[in-house]
């Protein structure tokens, strides 16, 4: 072996260890989206739309559930939970799993139906995770959304875009844990909602995203952009 062929080797190995712990940083967040319940594609949206979108480019490695029976057992290797369901969780178990995952620092994203006022004995959800919640919405039609200063959750998205959707009527709960609103959604009437927030938390980063219905916010740029972000930023990407 010449020297100058030994010195390329060498050189290359330098490099791929080099390498190593950028490739470790860039490994897929671990996302584990949970639907299930009433007036909601579920399966379509979240399963299908949500996680092709948040697959793309390696960004996450997806898994959907619609059986909370399952959460508790996949939350040790999730770094991100998703809930977009408003099917019960009843299991003790299992509630305690959730607020354990965010005790320990990792991600939450609460996605539509999952910031309604779900669960009459389970208030500590909306208190503590949610800062508030839903309650009810306005007929399904167009309305605007409107960012609100600068975080990495909005990050590259359209200072104020339009959609079809459920406009909810989000009331933060002053006895609940801190919302900061980061966009906004305005009605017909002038009358505004948060659309997008995040929940202060001692540990965890938790994003409230109000927006979801159907195809006219999941393959929308706008709606494809928050999402994303509001994953890497939960899972602290």
């Amino acid at each position: 072996m010449n020297s100058k062929h030994f010195l390329r080797q060498i050189f290359a190995f330098v490099l791929l260890l080099a390498a190593l712990p950028l490739a470790a940083q860039k490994a897929p967040l671990r996302v584990l989206i949970v639907g299930g319940g009433g007036s909601h594609d579920f399966d379509r949206w979240y399963k299908q739309e949500d996680a092709a979108t948040l697959e793309r480019d390696g960004l996450a490695k997806v898994t959907y559930t619609s059986d909370p029976a399952t959460i508790a057992a996949q939350l040790p290797e999730t770094d991100v939970l998703l809930l977009a369901n408003n099917q019960p969780i009843n299991d003790p178990a299992t509630r305690a799993a959730i607020f354990a995952h965010a005790a320990a620092g990792k991600g939450l994203v609460l996605a539509h139906a999952a910031i309604w006022y779900n669960w009459k004995d389970w208030p500590e959800y909306n208190a503590r995770l949610v800062g508030g919640g839903s309650r009810s919405h306005e007929k399904y039609g167009p309305f605007t959304v409107a960012l609100r200063g600068k975080h990495p959750v909005t990050r590259k998205v359209p200072k104020s875009f339009t959609l079809d959707d459920e406009l909810y009527h989000f009331n933060a709960d002053p006895a609940a844990a801190k919302i900061t609103v980061l966009a906004q959604s305005t009605n017909d009437k002038g009358v505004t909602h948060p659309a997008v927030f995040v929940v202060e938390h001692p540990n965890a980063r938790i994003v409230g995203l109000a927006l979801g219905h159907d195809a006219k916010s999941h393959e929308l740029a706008a709606y494809q952009a928050l999402l994303r972000n509001a994953v890497k930023w939960a899972g602290r990407r």
